[in-house]
């Protein structure tokens, strides 16, 4: 099956089978060749970063919650990059690519979970961030993270298949789950989902984040940064067009003054 036809993958994470092993962390860097992170204040509080692409939060108990982008339906940073750099597939997964990255950040500023991290290490800084595996889950493959895990937390699978799993779970165990799914429709549903036994509303910026799908906020604004960017270009073209004219009729004034002088001081000396 192409991954054009591919039904829509997603990842289930039961944290309440969580015990912090964070197998799931090592996969995913050795997966991708990510360097051990160096610690920043701004990381300090989930551990994400441009070397973790995912982590363990530990909560009171204690608890344990892996966090990672979330792969929205329709991803508020894609619908925010100017250039297109982020992108929604038929697996599931929100992508990255760096060649058309211009390093604006607009996706960090739109994501709600806070996800993609800057790679302030690299000479070329670009964005960072999980994605859900792409390039072998189209192929038929499944993600490091979901294979590494030893407990079940984390599973793979068709979304729909997990979202009937997540509902069977909190059916037959209520006293064990709250009886909400994360990600099953918040800001129109994503692809890495949650069922748990304390509120995960801290993954989040807002508490409430409603189910209308981000995007919609945000097309109007963002529908004026081709306008604006050539607006701006053509009046740095302006500036620069008349700063030329000054600086030509300067020399040319120049010129004419250093041959008046010249031709003055000949009448002169004869």
């Amino acid at each position: 099956m192409s991954s054009e036809t591919m039904r829509p993958k997603a990842i289930l994470n039961d944290t309440t089978r969580c015990i912090g092993c964070r197998e799931c962390v090592l996969a995913c860097k050795e997966r991708y060749s990510l360097h051990r992170d160096v610690p920043r204040r701004w990381t300090l509080d989930d551990g994400l970063s441009a070397r973790n692409w995912t982590s363990i939060v530990e909560r009171e108990g204690p608890k344990y919650v892996r966090k990672q982008c979330r792969h929205c339906n329709e991803p508020a940073c894609a619908s925010a990059c100017p250039v297109g750099a982020l992108a929604k597939h038929a697996t599931g997964a929100v992508t990255y690519d760096s060649e058309r990255c211009i390093g604006c950040r607009y996706c960090m500023m739109a994501c709600p979970y806070g996800i993609p991290r800057y790679d302030w290490d690299a000479p070329v800084p670009y964005v960072r961030k999980c994605v859900l595996c792409h390039d072998y889950v189209k192929d038929g493959g499944t993600p490091a993270c979901t294979d590494a895990c030893p407990t079940g937390a984390s599973i793979f699978g068709d979304r729909d298949e997990l979202l009937a799993e997540a509902h069977r779970r909190i059916r037959e165990n209520p006293d064990r789950y709250r009886d909400h799914i994360w990600g099953e429709h918040e800001i129109g549903g994503t692809s890495v989902l949650y069922i748990s036994d304390m509120d995960l509303s801290f993954l989040a910026y807002g508490s409430r984040l409603g189910d209308e799908p981000l995007p919609a906020r945000t097309k109007t604004a963002m529908g004026a940064v081709p306008p604006t960017f050539i607006g701006v270009a053509g009046a740095m073209t302006g500036i620069y067009w008349l700063v030329r004219r000054r600086m030509k009729n300067a020399q040319k004034q120049e010129r004419e003054e250093e041959k008046a002088g010249a031709k003055g001081g000949g009448d002169d000396t004869a």
